[in-house]
């Protein structure tokens, strides 16, 4: 293989780019039937009847399914259970479904919706997540008596005396918007009953494992009867768990009713009105420094818009919690993160999980801290910033892998030529366009730390001729993680790639191996795959160690050859065969349980996870001094990955990251009338074209974490994270004036 092919190769790679992968919506059974929701025209209101006799009457309409028709369980969510399959008491939000339809074609289901009639008595709407912590406003959820989620607190040291002796206190408020997660696929599943009773569902989805829950919870089934089977994926970004596990829900229910096979696939007006969004934050900050440019505090209050439902909020904002103070070392701490029940959209899980909110906030918070302490930015990020062994602001001692921040902010500002370029930044000065130069830097508690239990598995089965499974409970979301899988088992078996295939995941084949989410599946997959192979390779080794004259242990694994240390050797798959003459399977369950935490959420302080990624990012761009048009130049991210798995892969990650995150900090924003949306397709929901993102320089650190069996961490969120705050002080830079809401293009 030359090594051109090496760094640009995906298992998946030519199937999809011929066209020949199989997605949700393309898969076709005998007897398939379609279904479509029913939708009401309301925000808020009291649901007193859903009208579905026309519409059941409607040509080729096989059934129309309402609350009523649920045999199990109506309430479904990861955290509570406070999600409504299917409205029944009241409509929450303007994208609550009241009713399935069912028929032979598409065509027939859409024709039939319009004809269910909902009849819903108004209620006073809660759009303002402020407005609804008052007491005596209209509650969304009137059994929780509050619309209070969840409120997350960090205190460490004494606030009132780490602000008294502060030579001076900034204080802000920044804002941040809903944000749509645009992945290509809109939402789809395709379920039928199988001849044993089991359940099958394939869809576009992330979490299998949720998605499994929510289905025999709706169902009345128990897990064993519910098979979800991995299905190519075209795109999440976080965005394909909790309402890809409704609409998979709501599609198992139409099979088991009618006792065919049935598909359900979202157009976008659909999707985008339903599905859940990126929180939006109000975010008020005071910080205070010492005269020697060190901080001294910082006291923060956030809310977070929840929306209608729970969903993943309480962890969605625990992350923005524990890192409320961005990378640096805090002595005094008042922290609280709150989230809150409204009648908009509800939001959840999206890529940077509650971090790029925050870090708009800090990263600019660092530049206008360091500029009243006479420091410059990069100087005042030095005296502060996260070092080997530094305490978090919770209370954790970062040790135990390299704490890199340093390093990779080096990177970035000798890659960026930084210094040199802020000297030339125009401040608002000048007859031409507006120039200026900025970054943020940041780190990231990896996988899911305290606020989950966190575990993987992989299984591992070698074959009679030496060929080889490959399964894990890691999901394909497009994101290339197959590839990464078989790339670590090929070199911890010393195999070539082509040796091996990857199973498409099952929840009935490989054990609960949680969300697929949270930039884990390297790490916590990756781990689980070198446990497995450790173990077949201690079985392989076995079968030949007399004939290598050593230990099992001391065999190495190299170009298909099992290799004792002095030289002698026997062929991969000629110690398979022998495992097998010896009645012994080459075979194993890895399982890797990530290191323990520990967190007291009664002040917010313990060991949040159980390492960290590091990450810098600066971005040059230009603002029309007439029109205010912002173009982007240059980006330079520099990140510690761990370690470069599938390097064309990783890089990938990191373009399609800090393009993301151009978007948030550029365009985005969803846009709502009165709780209704109005951004619903791509023609009133700007995300980045191509012409408007800059050359992108992509700096791989790799430091090996201990902690990690495969040495690997995380980059999926950790590049989407920097762009809008390096966004945000590079227009500062370059106008003289803050934002301090997003986004920030367009104004002139």
């Amino acid at each position: 293989m030359d090594e051109l092919k090496d760094k640009a190769w995906r298992n998946d790679a030519a199937a999809k780019v011929t066209g020949r992968t199989r997605y949700t919506d393309d898969l076709k059974l005998p007897g398939m039937l379609h279904a479509v929701p029913v939708y009401g025209d309301f925000v808020h209101a009291k649901l007193i009847a859903v009208d579905t006799k026309a519409a059941a009457k409607s040509k080729g309409v096989v059934r129309v399914l309402t609350a009523r028709d649920i045999p199990g369980n109506n309430r479904a969510g990861q955290i509570l259970k406070d999600l409504h399959v299917l409205a029944d008491d009241k409509i929450r939000y303007h994208g609550d479904v009241v009713a399935i339809v069912v028929a032979e074609t598409r065509a027939q289901a859409l024709a039939a919706a319009r004809l269910v009639k909902v009849q819903a008595e108004p209620l006073p709407e809660v759009l303002d997540p402020e407005a609804a912590l008052t007491p005596g406003a209209p509650l969304v959820h009137e059994e929780h008596g509050t619309n209070l989620i969840h409120r997350h607190v960090i205190r460490r040291g004494d606030i009132d005396a780490g602000l008294a002796e502060s030579a001076f206190v900034i204080e802000q408020e920044f804002r941040t918007p809903f944000i749509e997660h645009g992945y290509l696929e809109p939402e789809a599943a395709l379920c039928r009953v199988r001849d044993d009773g089991v359940v099958e569902v394939r869809g576009s989805m992330q979490h299998p494992y949720s998605t499994r829950r929510f289905v025999a919870d709706l169902l009345g089934l128990p897990l064993a009867r519910i098979e979800v089977v991995g299905t190519p994926m075209g795109g999440g970004f976080g965005g394909k768990d909790d309402t890809a596990a409704l609409i998979c829900a709501r599609t198992a229910l139409a099979a088991q009713l009618t006792g065919r096979p049935v598909k359900m696939t979202y157009d976008r007006e659909w999707s985008m009105r339903e599905s859940y969004k990126r929180h939006p934050y109000l975010m008020r900050y005071r910080m205070g420094v010492g005269a020697d440019g060190l901080i001294r505090a910082v006291h923060c209050r956030m809310i977070a818009d929840g929306g209608a439902y729970c969903s993943v909020s309480p962890w969605v904002t625990w992350r923005s919690t524990v890192q409320c103070c961005g990378p640096y070392v805090v002595p005094n701490v008042d922290g609280e993160v709150s989230s809150v029940y409204t009648n908009h959209v509800f939001t959840g899980a999206m890529r940077g999980f509650g971090s790029p909110q925050v870090n708009f906030a800090v990263e600019q918070l660092a530049e206008m801290a360091a500029e009243k302490a006479g420091l410059s930015g990069v100087e005042f990020r030095r005296r502060n910033m996260v070092r080997q062994g530094s305490p978090t602001i919770t209370g954790q001692v970062l040790d135990g892998h390299a704490v890199s921040l340093s390093e990779v902010f080096d990177r970035v500002l000798a890659a960026s030529g930084y210094e040199d370029k802020l000297k030339r930044s125009s401040r608002g000065c000048g007859e031409d366009d507006y120039y200026g130069i900025g970054l943020a830097i940041s780190y990231r508690g990896v996988s899911l730390g305290a606020e989950g239990t966190d575990f993987c598995a992989a299984v591992v089965s070698v074959q009679f001729d030496g060929s080889v499974l490959l399964e894990t409970g890691i999901h394909e979301n497009g994101q290339g993680a197959e590839s990464a899988m078989i790339l670590l088992l090929a070199e911890e078996l010393g195999l070539d790639r082509s040796r091996i295939v990857y199973r498409p995941s099952s929840t009935s084949s490989v054990p609960d191996s949680g969300t697929t989410v949270a930039s884990r599946a390297t790490i916590m997959g990756g781990g689980a795959v070198s446990r497995a192979a450790a173990t077949v390779r201690l079985q392989m080794a076995g079968a030949v160690a007399d004939e290598l004259g050593c230990s099992p242990e001391t065999v190495r694994f190299i170009g298909g050859r099992l290799i004792a240390p002095d030289g002698r050797d026997v062929d991969f798959v000629e110690a398979a065969r022998r495992r097998y003459r010896d009645q012994k399977y080459p075979y194993a369950l890895g399982v890797f349980p990530a290191p323990r935490v520990d967190w007291d959420e009664s002040c917010g302080q313990g060991k949040a996870y159980f390492t960290w990624v590091y990450g810098c990012q600066a971005v040059e761009l230009t603002v029309g001094r007439r029109t205010g048009r912002i173009r982007l130049l240059n980006a330079w991210a520099a990140h510690d990955v761990g370690r470069a798995v599938n390097r064309a892969a990783l890089l990938g990650q990191f373009y399609g990251g800090m393009a993301m995150g151009a978007g948030y900090g550029l365009f985005e924003t969803v846009a709502m009338d009165g709780g209704r949306l109005r951004s619903l397709n791509f023609d009133t929901y700007h995300i980045p074209r191509s012409i408007d993102l800059p050359e992108m320089t992509a700096i791989i650190v790799e430091n090996r974490d201990p902690l990690s069996p495969s040495g690997a961490k995380s980059i999926g969120e950790p590049a989407n994270e920097l762009m809008a705050p390096a966004i945000a002080n590079a227009y500062y830079h370059a106008t003289g004036r803050r934002r301090f809401e997003l986004p920030i293009g367009g104004e002139k």
